[in-house]
């Protein structure tokens, strides 16, 4: 399961924002997104991931993610890099 994948990364960014820069400059491994995250929030990053043919797994709670993650909020994108 992917939460697993994100809680034994050495590296992550959390957020969409964070995430799609990520995966315009850095060498991002996969992409993880919350499935009950917003749709409009969730397209920007599908959209550079695709482009930059990175996997797109995805989970289905942004509270358990974000948790997953080691934060107090939920978290809608996850990329786990180099």
């Amino acid at each position: 399961m992917s939460y697993e994948k994100v809680l034994q990364a050495s590296k992550i960014i959390i957020g969409t924002k964070q995430t799609v820069k990520a995966l315009q400059t850095t060498n991002v491994l996969e992409v993880i997104i919350a499935d009950d995250a917003d749709r409009r929030v969730l397209n920007k990053v599908i959209q550079v991931a695709e482009e930059k043919n990175v996997p797109v797994i995805k989970v289905e709670s942004m509270k358990k993610l974000g948790k997953a993650c080691g934060i107090e909020v939920g978290a809608a994108t996850v990329a786990i890099i180099n």
